[in-house]
């Protein structure tokens, strides 16, 4: 089982543990989409093109407005993330704004999520229940039936985690199942159930048809080249152990003799000006550099990982109250360093059951330098160009960025918080097949 990373937060580097796989869910560039029928697969995850929708209406093409300019933003990922025990299908949209008067302000990043009443997997679910509560039921002692099983094997009901559909969560797929919808796990199945019902349920639980985009102004919009969305398990390597050589003579400023009083004043100076770092970018570089070509973190109702110590990271990691030191004429009473502890409570709730939100993900930096090297890849057709060419090429897109009215992204970080319930809720407040909710973005922007 992955080890989970603690909510709480501190400076030091050595609480993080190391050698283990995370419950995050890592995602890389891998590849161009090339063909059409991906494109108008709401389950294909992507990073940049046209979205695919999942809801059977178009949504409203607002949608995609920046809340600054009003133009229409590019997409930046779109996910497929249903949840595992809910019989809604889900996908992630998420957009942003490139234009530089809109960077650092509210409202240039915005994200989506869309949801579908999937009547195959919701009865898939239905009959998982209604076998749990079969196994439950205490046994009839005037029926003397013989066991089919043995009662001490290990064989029983295996019990998913929160989210546990692993590298299937951004819908990689798999040739021998192109359309299937949540991943399904029947292991509470004997085997000659499995032979009866397994191939029925197979080919009932899938995949509903994406909206069309032909003859829609969503073709209209601006977009990024399309490329495909792959997962990993992040894993957090061993730290290997600092060797100090025999032979190394260490020096302690504080025991200096006056003779080398500028030494020891440097040396202080130096350590008084490293408490200025931001240990919290620090860390953030430091983690995130165990897989550096990660564009999007995923791990639902987790703990985001934050990019700078600014007022996001302030909210969602507040700083506990600090007790007093004592002193004694015996000594000091030293009260240990408190730590920060994750915390939600300055996320709005959901505007339409109002649940809480949880965090779900978050865009990472390198997914600004894929879109724009796909930008400029397309526009100069790298592939074709000598080394000159090539370092000319991004020269003057370098240069375009810094020209008035440039386009280019800015922040660090972009973290989504979705509903916990995930409600898929009419305008009225009762209960929908299908729906089209705004979800909360909170932005760390690059200092």
């Amino acid at each position: 089982m992955p080890a989970p990373i603690e909510d709480d937060w501190s400076d030091s580097d050595d609480e993080l543990a190391t050698g283990v796989q995370t419950d995050v869910l890592l995602g890389v560039p891998d590849g161009s989409v090339e063909s059409e029928t991906d494109i108008k697969d709401v389950a294909v995850s992507r990073i940049g093109g046209l979205p695919a929708f999942l809801p059977s209406r178009e949504p409203p093409f607002s949608s995609s407005q920046c809340k600054v300019c009003s133009n229409a933003m590019e997409l930046l990922v779109q996910v497929w993330c249903p949840f595992e025990e809910s019989p809604m299908d889900r996908a992630l949209y998420i957009w942003g704004c490139a234009h530089s008067s809109c960077q650092r302000q509210v409202g240039s990043i915005r994200a989506w999520r869309g949801l579908r009443y999937n009547a195959a997997y919701a009865a898939t679910l239905e009959k998982k229940e209604a076998r749990k509560l079969a196994q439950q039921t205490p046994p009839n002692p005037s029926q003397h039936s013989s066991p089919t099983a043995n009662p001490f094997s290990m064989g029983g009901t295996v019990v998913p985690m929160a989210f546990g559909l692993g590298d299937q969560i951004f819908r990689e797929l798999t040739n021998d199942a192109p359309n299937q919808s949540h991943q399904v796990q029947d292991d509470d199945h004997s085997d000659t159930d499995s032979i009866g019902s397994s191939a029925s349920e197979h080919s009932l639980v899938t995949a509903m048809a994406s909206v069309t985009l032909r003859d829609s102004i969503w073709t209209a919009t601006p977009s990024y080249p399309a490329m495909y969305l792959s997962t990993m398990s992040e894993y957090i390597p061993q730290s290997p152990k600092a060797k100090i050589p025999g032979n190394a003579r260490i020096e302690d400023p504080a025991e200096d003799d006056g003779k080398t009083g500028k030494k020891a004043t440097w040396a202080l100076e130096g350590y008084e000006n490293s408490l200025e770092v931001d240990n919290v970018f620090d860390r953030f570089t430091k983690r995130v550099g165990y897989t550096g070509e990660q564009c999007f973190r995923y791990q639902l109702k987790g703990t985001p990982l934050p990019f700078a110590s600014d007022k996001v990271f302030e909210s969602l990691f507040p700083a506990p109250p600090q007790d007093s030191l004592s002193v004694t004429r015996t000594g000091y009473n030293v009260a240990p360093t408190a730590k920060r502890s994750y915390s939600t409570a300055s996320i709005p709730s959901c505007r339409s059951c109002r649940s809480n939100r949880v965090f779900e993900c978050q865009l990472m930096p390198n997914l600004i330098n894929v879109l724009r090297d796909s930008v400029i890849d397309k526009d100069a057709d790298v592939r074709k160009l000598t080394d000159e060419q090539r370092i000319k090429a991004v020269q003057d897109a370098l240069k375009r960025a810094k020209e008035p009215g440039s386009r280019g992204m800015e922040w660090g970080t972009c973290m989504v918080f979705s509903c916990e319930r995930n409600c898929c809720l009419d305008e009225g407040g009762k209960n929908s097949k299908e729906c089209w909710e705004e979800e909360y973005v909170l932005v760390q922007w690059d200092e």
